[in-house]
Formats: C-alpha cells, structure tokens, sequence
C-alpha cells in the first residue's frame, strides 16, 4: 500500500460531548479524542453551556489529535468541516468574546416571547415564513427574551452565533454562519433563503446586522490563523469549510449519496433522513433543508424525540422483571429483551406502545403527547408488552417516512447507524413496518465527525466521488430484509397507531394545561 498522502479533520461539538477525528482518504483513523460538555441550569426551564468551554475542550481535543497522529500527518490536513447542536444562541461582542452564556435549544424561557411573535405575525404566515412549526427551541423568541431581559448586554452584541461558528471564529477569525443552521433558527425565510425581516420587525431587531450572511454548509469560509495553529497544534492555512448542524453531519456519516434512500441516525433520539430532488411546501410537518450531496440539492431531516430512550425508560421503570432473569443468566438486558420480543407474534397481541414520552417532534411537533400504552388484557404476555415498546419506535418511523412520501419523497431503503443499529430484532421490526430493506452500518459509521470529514473531503476534492467514498469507508454490516408475514400485520394495524392518537391529540393537550394549572 502506498503512502497515504491526504488527511481530514471532522468535528461535533454535541451537547453532551465534543468529539474529533482526523481519517486519512482511505477511512483510517489517525487519531480521535472527546471532551464532555456540561450544561448550566441556571433557572426554571434554563439550559445553558459556557462557550469558553467549547473552546477551552476544542484546544485540548485538537492537541490531543495532531500529538497522537503526529507532525507529518498533521501537515497533510487538507481541511477542516465543524458541526454542532443547534439552535443556539450565543451573543458575542465585536472582538468575538461570548457576552453570557449560550442559550442552548432546550431552553424553555422564552415561551411567551414565542407566543407573542407568534401571535403578532398570524401562526400560518409563521409557518409560511420559516417553513416549520413554532417552538420555544428556535431563536426569535430567545433574541427577544435577550433584548428584554439583558438590555446592556444586547446593546454590546455584535453577533449571534452557533456553537460551530464560534469555534470557526477562533480558528479563522471569520465571524460566519451555515445555511443549515441558519434553516434551522427559525429567523430565515425559507422562501428568500435570507433572514427574515417580517420576523425581526416584530421583535425588533435588524436581523441582517447581528445574523451573519447564511454560506454554503462546504463553503470555504476562512483558513487556520497563525494564533489558533500556536493554540492547537494544528497548521496555519487549513481550510475550514462553513461546517453544518450535527444532524446534517449525522446524515453524512450515514452513508446516504443519492436519491432514493433514508437514513436513520438511532440513539436517544432518532434522526431521520431522506433526500429529495425538489423543495417542500413550507406548511408540512416535515419540510426540507439544504443539502450539499451533488444530486440531492435537498433532505427531509426530522427527528424524533424518543427511540432508544423510551426502551432504556421501559427498561428502567417497568422492565425489573427481565433485569433479573437478565443478571441470573449472565445476559445482557438488551440482548434478552430483543429475544423475548420474538416471542410475540408481530402487532404484540393488539398492544399499542406510543412512544411520547417527552411529548414528539415530527411530524406532530407537540410538547402535550405523552406515552401511552393500549390494548393491555387480561391475556397479555410480557413478551407482547416489551414487543410494544419495539414497535412503537417503528410505528412512529413510519408515520415520519410516510409523511415525508406524501410530500413527494422517495425511499426504497433504509441505512441504519448508532446504537439502534446493534438491535436485529428492532431492524427486522422496522424493515417489515417500512416494507424496505435496513442495511445495519458499522459502530464507526455514523459517528457525526466522519459525517463533518466527507463534507469537507467532497469540497477540498479528496472525495471527488463522494458516492465512492462511502462505499469505501462506510462498511454494512448486514441486510436486513422484511419478513412477509410482519408487512401484513403492520400494514392492517398501522392505521390504528395513527388514528388512535389523533382520536386522544384534543383530550392530551387539555390535559396538559389542566396540569399546567395545578401545578401552579
């Protein structure tokens, strides 16, 4: 084998954790460390995390790196791609230091701020505007609890900026932002791709002067600076591309190049992804964002709020039973829960698992749902129960999938990646649900910094063909195909998952303002 001449630097600043990796052209890791984030609560409904943190992690990360990889592998890092959490938002003043603390998307603070932008510009005008529907996660509503509540520190704001674009902006000295996350914050029109100024009239804010102008996810947006090199390690003049949202990095690092497949990021939460040739209307539960995979000039990108954290609740809460038969036979909990759900016949008896249990996001896009079971007799199984809770996850991927073929979409497989991926069971359910073949990735496939290593790979043309690369370097582990007799199942009962919750969506909300109220 010749000598590898091209190296590559992908990042994720997540929420929980900041990770990179520096792979040479042929899918060898060089190198690749992590750092944990901490999150600040500093109040009711507060989350928040310190930006010099990120920064302070990223250096001692990117040393790690160039330390453990070494000087000659270092000087041939052909580009740099960062991706992050998003939305956030983190005010800096004009020499590019944090004014507080970022403001994280699960921050909550600001729901009556949304609900006067909202109310002041007409919901559906909202939606038409921003191209989703509103939540208390984007930005307008955050800039306005800022301006209101931080007025001194608002007047020495310079900029908004995402997690990703203030570490480009300690690497390059640019202050930029991508049109992914700029997508995502709910202060673009979707319909301009420009920042909105029906939006920042409302709150009142020029939005072009503290939002930086939205660049291409693998725009080249700067260069290494001989400062951030001293800080890091790193090379002065290494390209640094604009970067994207972890969830854009995510659906990279699924392997997904061309039309026709979906992609399932499953962890926690799930990231869904499918690629589509044509824009969405704005007003559809799930809409489309920017892609830069050459032939899929669009994605559906919709995630889901719970899959593998309602089985770990399952687990934890209602599962004390199996965790025992589990320790005494010396079995992993998940293994033996995936073979006592083959123990129940596919529709797990009539049991209906809805897996809402932090409320869900597509396509409901609602903080009121909440989990259910239903179907429960006299002649239920444990096996049935646990073969619900695997289902549920799989009824709830194939309300997103179907919502998104309605809008014009297509999928034909579905490429599987993260701790989802190790479930065979789980992959069979969701093969059979979605009437399509999962190919299960590898652990390293999926990993959000190889996602940020073809973005930047593609543009500095180390992967030309970027089809080709993955291929290459992300590797299937195995096909799953659906199960004939399951398809019939779920296609006769799959109906009722839908139409059960939307019989209960009033009752649910009313519900949750009721508690609201007593809680009070």
């Amino acid at each position: 084998m010749g000598r590898v001449e091209n190296y590559l630097l992908g990042m994720d600043c997540g929420t929980t954790n900041i990770k990179a990796v520096i792979m040479a052209e042929d899918g060898t890791v060089a190198a690749e460390a992590a750092r944990p984030s901490r999150f600040l609560n500093p109040g009711p409904d507060m989350q928040e995390q310190d930006a010099k943190e990120w920064w302070a992690n990223t250096v001692e990360i990117f040393r790690q790196i160039t330390e453990q990889a070494g000087e000659d592998v270092v000087k041939r890092i052909r580009g740099i791609s960062i991706s992050s959490h998003t939305v956030t938002l983190l005010p800096v003043d004009v020499q590019g230091r944090p004014l507080r603390n970022a403001i994280t998307y699960q921050d909550g603070r600001s729901a009556n701020e949304l609900h006067y932008i909202v109310d002041k510009i007409g919901f559906e005008r909202f939606v038409q505007i921003v191209g989703g529907q509103p939540s208390v996660a984007f930005m307008p509503n955050k800039i306005l609890w800022f301006k209101k509540n931080e007025p001194e520190l608002f007047c020495k704001t310079k900029a908004f900026l995402q997690a990703s674009s203030f570490i480009n902006y300690k690497l390059t000295g640019n202050m930029t932002t991508d049109i992914d996350q700029a997508s995502r914050t709910q202060c673009l029109d979707i319909s301009t791709m420009e920042w909105s100024k029906e939006i920042g009239d409302v709150i009142g804010v020029n939005l072009d002067d503290y939002l930086p102008k939205p660049r291409l996810v693998d725009e080249i947006i700067g260069f290494v600076t001989d400062e951030a090199a001293k800080e890091t390690g790193l090379i002065a003049g290494i390209p640094v591309v604009a970067g994207c949202s972890d969830a854009m990095a995510a659906m990279y690092a699924t392997g997904m190049s061309r039309l026709g497949e979906a992609g399932e990021s499953s962890g926690t939460t799930s990231l869904v992804f499918v690629g589509s040739d044509i824009k969405s209307a704005p007003d559809l539960p799930v809409v489309t964002k920017p892609c830069a995979i050459s032939g899929m000039p669009w994605v559906y990108d919709a995630p889901i709020q719970t899959s593998g954290a309602a089985l770990k609740w399952f687990i934890e809460t209602m599962a004390a039973e199996e965790r025992q038969y589990a320790k005494e036979h010396d079995k992993n909990i998940y293994t033996y829960l995936n073979e006592l759900a083959l123990e129940s016949k596919p529709g797990a008896g009539g049991v209906f698992f809805f897996p809402y249990l932090l409320g869900e996001r597509a396509p409901l896009w609602n903080e009121y749902a909440r989990g259910m079971f239903i179907g429960m007799g006299m002649e239920m199984k444990r096996a049935d129960l646990v073969r619900s809770v695997f289902e549920g996850t799989a009824y709830a991927l194939r309300h997103v999938i179907e919502t998104v073929k309605e809008s014009g979409a297509k999928a034909k497989v579905l490429r599987i990646c993260g701790g989802g991926a190790k479930s065979r069971t789980w992959s069979q359910i969701k093969a059979s649900m979605l009437k399509m073949p999962v190919y299960l990735l590898d652990e390293k496939s999926g990993d959000v910094p190889v996602g940020d290593v073809f973005i930047v790979g593609n543009k500095v043309g180390v992967f030309p063909n970027l089809t080709k690369a993955v291929e290459q370097i992300v590797k299937v582990n195995e096909i799953i195909q659906p199960v004939d007799e399951w398809v019939q199942a779920y296609d006769k009962l799959y109906p009722y998952y839908v139409e059960m919750y939307q019989h209960l969506d009033g009752d649910l909300r009313r519900l949750k303002n009721m508690l609201d109220c007593m809680g009070k």
